[in-house]
């Protein structure tokens, strides 16, 4: 296959995602592939109880947005897809949020590589169903890609995903290898005085999705000394859905009763605990804040924690540059690379 067959595997198979997931409520409309991804979609909480079904489902919108056909070719059209020589690439996967790996998946096929995939245990449902989509549509892609259960093994490269501990392991068995590791990341939120209701509203969204677990995920805000926490956590309310999952509230119970026992003050609204800390990465149903009175201290305090950061969500470009709009940090587009690494062009110069 050459670079444009490839890409428009990707499309079509972006299609087919997209089709299935308008017409889920009428299966019988769809092919039997779309039809079994539905299925897996609907089921694979029982794989995983963190992948409920309306996550999923935002997990695989993702993905059609990824493989938008205009989307793609700006994307890709900054890079020189040359004749090259395939290489084979270990791809460690997270598991962490639904498909989390499959930009990886995708940056390693669009170069012609082969990927030999090590899948999360988290995760070990949802990229084989892509996977086998992808290969109904262009069978070529079938000799492109394995999938193990044991080390990863021997390869000419890795791009491995993982928590500040893993990264070490994975420093020690591929640091020999051209590579890209992965640490733990998160995203955070500065809020103005004056910040709308709509804002806040689209803001439940980067905290709440996928129940806070993704380095897109918003875990921190830094808020204004005023700030009524009493009403914004009144207003999340619609989120409180999140209580029926069960490993969702086993977390949120025990960190209540920790902070109640050691007499930790804290914000509760009977599903997220709202803490002031001066970390970055609370535990599961925890939202930490800090409270600012200066933009000066405040930007020279986010120099300091950049490289453990994502994305910063604002509204007030004088504090961030560049940040990701309310509501949106967990609607990444193509070339929003995890770490800011450009994968492609770390597949592209492989020796």
């Amino acid at each position: 296959m050459d670079f444009e067959q490839r890409k428009n595997a990707f499309v079509a198979l972006g299609h087919e995602l997209s089709e299935a997931l308008t017409q889920k409520n009428s299966p019988e409309n769809l092919n039997i592939r779309q039809q079994q991804l539905l299925e897996i979609a609907n089921t694979v909480h029982h794989f995983n109880a963190w992948f409920s079904p309306n996550h999923v489902e935002h997990a695989l919108q993702g993905i059609c947005n990824l493989l938008d056909e205009n989307k793609l070719k700006v994307w890709l059209e900054r890079y020189h897809f040359d004749q090259q020589i395939s290489k084979t690439v270990g791809i460690v996967m997270a598991g962490n949020i639904p498909a989390v790996g499959f930009h990886d998946f995708l940056c390693v096929l669009l170069c012609g590589h082969q990927a030999k995939i090590k899948l999360s245990s988290s995760d070990s449902v949802l990229i084989p169903a892509l996977a086998a989509m992808l290969t109904a549509i262009e069978p070529r892609f079938a000799d492109k890609i394995h999938f193990t259960s044991e080390r990863i093994g021997t390869v000419d490269a890795i791009i491995a995903t993982g928590s500040n501990n893993s990264s070490r392991y994975f420093e020690y068995y591929f640091g020999k290898y051209p590579h890209i590791i992965r640490k733990n990341r998160t995203s955070l939120a500065i809020l103005k005085p004056e910040e709308s209701f709509e804002n806040i509203e689209k803001l439940y969204k980067d905290i709440f999705l996928y129940f806070g677990m993704g380095c897109r995920n918003v875990t921190k805000l830094f808020v204004p000394e005023d700030f009524d926490f009493i009403k914004f956590l009144d207003e999340a309310e619609k989120w409180n859905y999140l209580s029926q999952n069960n490993k969702y509230m086993n977390n949120y119970n025990y960190n209540k009763a920790i902070y109640l026992v050691n007499g930790v003050a804290h914000f509760d609204n009977g599903f997220v605990l709202l803490k002031e800390d001066t970390g970055l990465h609370p535990p599961v149903s925890v939202l930490y804040y800090e409270k600012y009175n200066s933009h000066e201290l405040l930007k020279n305090q986010l120099k300091e924690i950049t490289q453990e950061i994502q994305c910063m969500v604002a509204s007030d470009n004088t504090i961030v540059q560049n940040a990701v709009s309310f509501g949106n940090t967990q609607n990444p587009g193509p070339a929003d690379y995890a770490d800011n690494i450009d994968t492609i062009q770390f597949l592209l110069q492989l020796p």
